[in-house]
């Protein structure tokens, strides 16, 4: 079997040498003369898997290492009779450490204590319903738009206007659908930007085009009482420079990567090939994930709940170190920028995430021991 693979996938050796020979490439430069021999293709988001990639190859299984799936046709997928396999909810927590992460320096910024803003999550799928999870954990308010969810379950979402009136922080997690019943490219565009409610703060950590980019550099520069935080762009790897400039935090489409999150998908789609091919799983994620730098924090019983809870989440994650990596390798020439923007992933240092860590309580605290269960940590 020979299975081609986007070089940044991790563990692809550990996971995948023994079906075959295995060949890697940059996922951007995957073409169809990389595949035509492959019996398997193993890719991330930023290679565009269709008809014009696989016609005339090999390939009868795809598999992409990542919750999205906008970069595969899979329509065509299905009628050549190509099984496909997606990595549903593998990054999810690490998007989730990345928004809570953001929160926190905005709420320092403009001198706000998190639990008296409210919240809206747009799209409760695998990222979006973990966010509402936690911050309700926390005690926060929080309201919910999910249009198929809504139609699917009942159940109490609002409409996406009714979130912009109500909010002042907006979290969008929502898929990138150009075409269908609920499409969301350009989901945020110049009318619904200009409904942002005062100083409200807009997190993207979904897919670049769900918001019109063009449109929120305007806002932001007619606007200096809002807030964006991208870790997503229209047009990736190329970015709006100039909006990056406006955003007070800025990110190479990192959100999801903790190396928990990004090893877990590849586990995931280890397991799928291995249905595929009607053999066991011989190989564990778990036994392959090394030991976090950081195991156990102990906190005391009298510290403040709103400092526990930077102290735990900026312990294992703080998003304004790649936030300034990302803004010094900022360039006006297209194609450096790119080169940059993938060299920032592809060298990207290992991450874990919050829900990976011991707490340990001094005496009794109710309030810290929710704080610390709403994370997803570990009680001990």
């Amino acid at each position: 079997m020979l299975i081609v693979a986007d070089e940044n996938i991790p563990l692809l050796d550990a996971f995948f040498a023994g079906f075959g020979e295995i060949r890697r490439y940059p996922g951007r430069a995957i073409d169809a003369a990389c595949v035509k021999d492959a019996d398997v293709l193993l890719v991330r988001s930023v290679t565009r898997v269709d008809r014009q990639l696989l016609e005339g190859s090999r390939v009868r299984f795809v598999g992409t290492c990542t919750i999205g799936t906008d970069h595969l046709q899979l329509d065509y997928l299905d009628e050549a009779g190509i099984r496909w396999r997606s990595a549903p909810g593998c990054n999810a927590r690490g998007v989730v450490d990345y928004v809570l992460g953001s929160l926190l320096t905005l709420a320092e910024l403009d001198g706000v204590r998190l639990a008296e803003r409210v919240y809206g999550v747009v799209g409760a799928g695998e990222v979006g319903g973990r966010l509402v999870r936690v911050l309700r954990g926390l005690g926060w308010q929080v309201l919910v738009c999910d249009p198929p969810r809504q139609a699917a379950e009942g159940g109490d979402f609002v409409s996406l206007d009714t979130l912009l009136d109500r909010c002042d922080v907006v979290s969008v997690h929502t898929p990138l659908q150009r075409d269908g019943e609920q499409p969301t490219w350009h989901l945020f565009d110049a009318e619904r930007l200009a409904r942002l409610r005062p100083g409200a703060w807009l997190i993207n950590a979904s897919r670049g085009a769900v918001v019109d980019n063009q449109a929120l550099r305007e806002c932001l520069l007619a606007r200096d009482d809002l807030h964006a935080v991208l870790d997503v762009w229209e047009g990736e790897p190329q970015v709006d420079v100039d909006l990056a400039d406006v955003c007070t935090l800025a990110t190479p489409h990192i959100a999801g990567y903790s190396l928990d999150g990004r090893q877990r998908g590849t586990a995931q789609i280890y397991q799928a090939l291995c249905e595929w091919q009607g053999s066991a799983p011989q190989v564990r994620l778990a036994d392959l994930l090394p030991l976090a730098p950081l195991a156990q924090i102990e906190l005391d019983a009298s510290c403040e709940p709103d400092w526990a809870l930077a102290t735990l989440c900026r312990a294992v994650y703080d998003p304004r170190r790649d936030d300034a990596d990302f803004r010094r390798s900022l360039s006006d020439d297209p194609q450096q920028q790119g080169a940059a923007f993938d060299a920032l992933r592809k060298q990207y240092p290992a991450r874990r995430e919050i829900e990976g860590l011991q707490v340990k309580i001094r005496g009794e605290a109710p309030q810290l021991a929710q704080v610390v269960n709403a994370l997803g940590a570990v009680l001990v």
